[in-house]
């Protein structure tokens, strides 16, 4: 029998050239971004009556088909209902439901929406409960269910894991794969490999669907019978984002609802739809009733195959399982995005969620840098203090540091730096914030010292050019070395992740440092962390220090290296390099998962395109694609730092990238970007 065997009822329809060519088109754009539409449908069905249950389930996979949804999922014995009981000893009833599959296959011939439909499957004299598999008219395979309840155990027969084997089963008059080491896999779009497991499948400590992710499937589709009770919608969520995240799949879990016997339990339709441990899209228990459109019985959204597909990558090194790939293809169209991603990806849009992270991130910080305190037997912290958020941040972990090791703040010495950029507003804030932190403050002016140096290279102090702003960052760096020297103590940096990304630091500069709290810290994140201390401090009455706080996340973000307008800054970063909530969130999307140029692109349009027009988020992308790469020598030596998230730029483990790579695969994507706008 050939592995690739497969049942057809009807052929596909001939498409026309022209229709072909614009579909081959279409589908290049959507291999490019990696999206599909999938659904999770409770469909309105009547227990042991399959006839009426296939018209409610061929209604609703041609709605999903006009909607061009490319997986649909309907709940566990969805021909017969579930709750059928000792019927299911009844030969007529298997005898309709595989009348009915048949039916479905004929009356689906023409949709492009694969399929997975259950109903109870004989098979060498056992019955199963089954998940069958649709296509363009072809059964591609069956999946049988392998953990049972006590009460299933009655009517149906777990089948034992037959990796490794090719199984099949004679059924609707021809023969086609059965078991559970199927993996579907689309022809047109490598990243969708597609595998099944049924109900307690799911709650089991592992399953054959787990194994056959691990072997590459990047979607798992689950028909489910789940009763009601206290406490399973939660247990659900867990366990479905739990389950996501493990295998790094695309979930997507059908339960059955309103028309399942009530005599013992009942049905909610708790529909969900999980991609790699976060809920996309669900119906929560009753939403979807008797009443419900057709319209409304689907939970829809996006899986981001391209991510899915990277996160495969870093779990599956190997083939865990042999399995049984059984190949179908689909027509492909640029897939209409619905689902939300954050602005900010690095900060959580649920204030309790942030709050929690925050303290984390924060004791990460902090305990790092007591312990490299410890190792170096530094007796002082020496930060450069500008009033701005980087170095605010870095003072606040090092109090933090200081209080958990029981050690005086004044073992911290701020110290400002003030130069030819430097405004009454910085230099007060970062007094001020020493202050009410009780941190030792110093003041060292560095202007005579930049002007001798200007004087000993041949500069003209009036040639505001990059020598000029470089060289005061680099005698400020200087002046810290030497006082850490002289206090046996070590220079704290404050640079944070957004700044190395861009390569927004002078090299040997504020680039250096003893240890780098904030080398993990985007300047969105920074932001965040700065507001949840100035909340802590208006929490405990902490007055003077929550006005300064909030007084420091007004200042504009500047280096404060040209002259100001008098107490105006002159020199704002995010004029000259972009906003940073908009590099922060390429530099997320494009580190975490790898996206293209034109991804990101069509992300920021989705997400942030009610903020800044197609022209703004295209340019700042080229700015952040240009920097990234020619700024990578800057990152190849950083200082030692902690990790804080999935997202780093240490290249010891953060960020392995050759400092001299080619740009040019990126760039050119750009351009026809531009080209096409």
């Amino acid at each position: 029998m050939s592995k690739h065997h497969r049942f057809c009822r009807a052929k596909p329809a001939t498409i026309p050239k022209e229709r072909e060519a614009f579909e081959t088109k279409a589908m290049v754009i959507s291999m490019k971004h990696g999206f599909i539409k999938v659904a999770a449908a409770s469909p309105l069905i009547r227990v042991a009556d399959c006839e009426y249950n296939l018209k409610s389930i061929i209604s609703l996979t041609k709605y999903a088909d006009s909607k061009q949804i490319k997986l649909i999922v309907f709940p566990e014995l969805s021909l017969t209902a579930y709750t059928c009981g000792d019927l299911f000893l009844n030969k007529a009833l298997i005898s309709s439901a595989h009348d009915s599959l048949l039916k479905y296959i004929d009356a689906t011939a023409q949709l492009d929406t694969v399929s997975v439909v259950g109903l109870p499957v004989r098979h060498n004299g056992k019955l199963y409960d089954c998940a069958a598999v649709c296509h363009r008219g072809q059964l591609l395979g069956i999946v049988p269910k392998t953990n049972l309840t006590a009460s299933e155990m009655r009517y149906f027969s777990a089948l034992k894991n037959n990796s490794g084997r090719a199984a099949f089963c004679d059924i609707l008059g021809t023969t086609v794969p059965f078991g559970t080491d199927l993996r579907f896999d689309c022809k047109s779009l490598s990243e969708f490999k597609l595998t099944v497991e049924l109900g307690n499948d799911l709650f089991a400590p592992s399953s054959p669907a787990c194994e056959t992710a691990a072997s590459g499937a990047t979607v798992i589709a689950c028909p489910a019978a789940s009763c009601e009770i206290v406490g399973k919608e939660v247990y659900r969520q867990t366990v479905i984002s739990a389950r996501s995240a493990t295998t790094a799949s695309g979930y997507i879990y059908a339960n059955a609802g309103y028309g399942e016997s009530s005599t013992d339990h009942v049905f909610a339709s708790h529909c969900i739809i999980s991609e790699s441990g976060n809920i996309l899209a669900q119906a929560l228990p009753f939403d979807i009733s008797a009443d419900t459109a057709d319209s409304d019985r689907l939970v829809i959204s996006e899986l981001d195959l391209d991510m899915l597909d990277r996160e495969k990558a870093k779990l599956c090194h190997t083939e865990s399982r042999d399995v049984f790939s059984i190949s179908f293809d689909v027509d492909f169209s640029d897939t209409e995005l619905t689902r939300k991603y954050s602005p900010m990806p690095f900060v959580p849009s649920d204030r309790n969620e942030l709050e929690s992270r925050a303290e984390t991130i924060l004791k990460i910080q902090s305990n790092g840098l007591r312990r490299r305190m410890e190792a170096a037997f530094a007796q002082k912290c020496i930060i450069g203090i500008s009033g701005g958020l980087d170095s605010t941040l870095a003072l606040l972990v090092a109090a933090r540091a200081c209080d958990d090791a029981r050690r005086p703040r004044t073992d911290i010495i701020g110290i400002t730096m003030p130069c030819f950029g430097t405004t009454n507003r910085t230099k007060s804030n970062a007094e001020l914030l020493c202050k009410e932190l009780g941190i030792e403050f110093r003041t060292v002016m560095i202007g005579e010292s930049v002007k001798s140096h200007f004087a000993d290279i041949g500069h003209d102090i009036n040639n505001r050019n990059v020598v000029y702003e470089n060289g005061q960052a680099r005698e400020r760096t200087q002046v810290l070395m030497d006082i850490a020297n002289a206090e046996n103590g070590l220079v704290i940096g404050t640079g944070d992740m957004s700044e190395l990304a861009l390569g927004w630091a002078t090299y040997n500069g504020d680039h250096m440092s003893m240890y780098g709290v904030n080398a993990s810290i985007p300047k969105t994140l920074v932001r965040a962390l700065v507001k949840h201390c100035a909340d802590i401090a208006s929490s405990k009455a902490q007055n003077e220090l929550e006005r300064v706080l909030i007084d420091i996340l007004d200042t504009p973000v500047s280096p404060e290296l040209l002259p100001a307008d008098g107490e105006k800054i002159k020199q704002k970063t995010e004029d000259l390099v972009g906003p940073y909530e908009i590099h922060d969130f390429y530099l997320y999307y494009m580190l975490r998962f790898g996206f293209s140029p034109e991804k990101l692109y069509r992300l920021a349009i989705h997400t942030l395109g009610d903020l800044y027009s197609k022209e703004t988020l295209l340019k700042w992308l080229e700015v952040f694609i240009k920097r990234f790469f020619s700024q990578q020598y800057k990152r190849s030596c950083l200082p030692d730092g902690p990790a804080v998230g999935s997202v780093g730029l240490s290249p010891r483990g953060g960020l392995s990238m050759p400092s001299d790579a080619s740009a040019s695969i990126w760039k050119a994507e750009i351009e026809s970007l531009k080209s096409k706008n």
